[in-house]
């Protein structure tokens, strides 16, 4: 008699690169660790792209319905997140052309992470009037470039990732990054030193 052999349980340390595979495979709780796992991360994104939660929300389920759709195409198993990210960004893309009509205002609630509050009051004046500033001038930035740069910065992603996700070649992501941070300086230096770049 043959024994059946039970796929290990998902637990937190289970690897992306094991549940992907389960989740191609069919099982529908390998997918949900991966949406669980990476939600909160791809509403951010989506949130400091389109500057609007509620788009963001919409365009997280979009995301996350596209990448259970598209799940098979995936062959590089352990790139789920760079993956994801890039559905996404084209997500962010197609409902900014859809809104191009409508006036998206920023969310009060749309802090970059990039900038973190202090205890102190006066400084706190001061990091909310420069998260003001950084969000304007990621706002001067080409959407790619912002991308880009937020998968670098608040996502941690390596070149290589980003370049997967984009199809770019490494220095084209690298070249992308540091215009990207050139912009943020010639825009956000005024405000900091008091000074022209």
């Amino acid at each position: 008699m043959k024994l059946l052999k039970r796929a290990p349980e998902i637990t937190p340390e289970t690897p992306d690169e094991a549940l992907v595979r389960r989740a191609q495979a069919g099982e529908s709780a390998a997918f949900r660790a991966l949406f669980e796992r990476h939600v909160v991360a791809v509403r951010r994104f989506l949130r400091d792209l389109l500057r609007n939660t509620d788009a963001a929300d919409d365009a997280t389920q979009e995301s996350f319905a596209r990448a259970h759709a598209q799940l098979v195409k995936l062959t590089d198993y352990d790139r789920f997140k760079p993956w994801m990210l890039g559905i996404a960004r084209n997500v962010a893309y197609e409902s900014r052309r859809v809104r191009q009509h409508d006036v998206l205002e920023e969310d009060d609630d749309a802090t970059p992470a990039a900038v973190i509050p202090s205890p102190d009051p006066e400084a706190m004046l001061l990091d909310a009037e420069l998260e003001k500033h950084f969000t304007e001038a990621l706002g001067h930035l080409s959407e790619n470039r912002r991308a880009a740069l937020l998968m670098r910065l608040d996502h941690g992603l390596a070149y290589e990732e980003i370049a997967a996700a984009f199809g770019w070649s490494i220095p084209t992501v690298k070249n992308e990054i540091h215009r990207a941070r050139l912009k943020l300086r010639v825009h956000l230096l005024p405000h900091v030193t008091g000074e022209r770049p």
